[in-house]
């Protein structure tokens, strides 16, 4: 009895075991990005908490930012578990950056991956050798974080070749027997698994699991909540342009028009929107979040306190405009000597797209072509109708000062003078004038022309 008795203890201890094997699925499926990048660090922050025995990416993506897929690619590279990529498809550009950071690569038939070359994000073509060495460089120093192993003639060898993830990139790179200089490399399945860039065939998940270890593996998957699909959406390049573009075209409008209404409005609620997703996702600190209420402060007593536009003006409109940039800049420990260009450049190319939209909308919403209740409030727009109680004033008599004329009555001191064939009412400087008395325009004043005698 007691024999059957440890035989179940150690039975239920081994079935534990079992179930204690745990793979942590990550899923990017989408345009790499700052929503994936978020995901990303969840996803390898709870797989450590959960003490999980493998960490698994499934990759379907097109590619994306550049700097995003710099940020996931050292993230993988340093985690300290077994990581394995499962191409479901396509690991282009960024994708196969991503993929060559995993420990094992395992692809579906008719899968895809390469074509790593930096383009210009609005018409697709290829950017300067700059970039493209940057890239280069990145491909090249994560194939050989691989490293090295010894063949069976002794001979040691890259695990994942440095050159062939150059040629990834560049046309210039060559590789005998597989890409010439005339275009770049991207692999299919059967080629990344000959060239070592893939380990074997899968096309599911559980395929992928199956091949790794006879065990049985308990899946857990990453799953975004809802608070994670908001601040995605608000860490969107486009849509921080156009948060960008209300903030500014808020504050704008809000500097013409009497009092404080719906500009205003809508400028505070776009950069809560804008800098509280980057706050919390880690992105911005609490200190450029600072510098952008004291350009707001600054601003406000340059519109209430302070005369006329100046150093107070000036210093508030630049401090909103380095908020909004230097918020845009992936950092953790941020250092004001030591800024990543590529960041600072994306950082830029968001702003200047947000103040080009905001020139473009407040163009718009002030011209003829704008809804008429946004020029109403406006002082730019702002009419004096008759029926509001204002009065026009006749100018034209002001073009006489300096002319001569005679009095055509006398003058006490009002009456009536001829300049060059003309009749205008006048006023006598001093004293009385008599009718016939040649006369000077002196000054216009109120509405009125006055003469003296010559």
């Amino acid at each position: 009895m007691i024999r059957y008795f440890f035989i179940l203890l150690i039975s239920i201890a081994s079935s534990f075991t079992i179930m204690g094997k745990e793979a942590y699925i990550l899923r990017l499926d989408d345009e790499i990005g700052s929503k994936t990048w978020r995901y990303t660090r969840e996803a390898l922050d709870e797989a450590q908490a959960r003490n999980s025995d493998l960490l698994l990416v499934h990759l379907n993506t097109y590619g994306g930012s550049v700097v995003h897929a710099d940020s996931i690619r050292t993230a993988l590279l340093n985690y300290p578990g077994p990581v394995v990529a499962f191409v479901d498809n396509n690991a282009a550009s960024a994708g196969a950056l991503i993929a060559l950071a995993c420990d094992t690569v395992f692809m579906r038939r008719g899968a895809s991956m390469g074509a790593a070359t930096v383009v210009n994000g609005t018409d697709g073509s290829a950017m300067p050798d700059k970039y493209q060495s940057y890239m280069r460089a990145m491909m090249r120093s994560t194939a050989e974080h691989h490293g090295k192993y010894r063949d069976s003639s002794d001979s040691l060898k890259w695990r994942r070749d440095p050159t062939i993830a150059e040629a990834m990139v560049d046309t210039r790179v060559v590789v005998p027997g597989l890409i010439d200089s005339t275009r770049v490399l991207t692999f299919t399945t059967d080629e990344a698994i000959k060239w070592h860039y893939a380990e074997d065939k899968a096309e599911s998940i559980s395929e992928v699991l199956d091949k790794l270890d006879s065990s049985d593996y308990t899946v857990k998957e990453y799953i975004p909540t809802w608070l994670d699909h908001l601040i995605g959406f608000f860490t969107n390049p486009a849509v921080q342009a156009v948060l960008i573009m209300i903030i500014i075209g808020g504050i704008y409008m809000e500097l013409h028009s009497p009092g404080v209404g719906f500009p205003s409005a809508a400028a505070i609620i776009a950069a809560v929107l804008y800098f509280l997703p980057l706050y919390i996702s880690g992105i911005a600190s609490s200190w450029i979040i600072l510098i952008f209420v004291a350009g707001i402060i600054l601003v406000v007593l340059e519109m209430f306190v302070v005369p006329g536009f100046g150093i107070t003006g000036i210093a508030g409109i630049s401090c909103i405009c380095i908020a909004l940039i230097l918020g845009l800049i992936e950092h953790y420990t941020f250092s004001i000597t030591q800024v990543d260009a590529t960041s600072l450049w994306s950082s830029l190319a968001i702003f200047i797209t947000g103040v080009v939209l905001a020139v473009g909308a407040i163009w718009y919403l002030t011209s003829s072509h704008g809804p008429k209740w946004i020029r109403r409030h406006t002082d730019l727009t702002l009419t004096q109708q008759v029926k509001d109680g204002y009065i026009g004033v006749d100018m034209t008599p002001s073009y006489y000062v300096g002319f001569d004329g005679v009095a055509i009555t006398d003058m006490r001191p009002a009456g009536k003078v001829e300049i060059n064939g003309e009749e205008l009412d006048a006023v006598a400087v001093r004293g009385f004038i008599n009718a016939g008395t040649r006369v000077k325009v002196v000054k216009y004043e109120n509405a009125q022309i006055y003469v003296k005698e010559i």
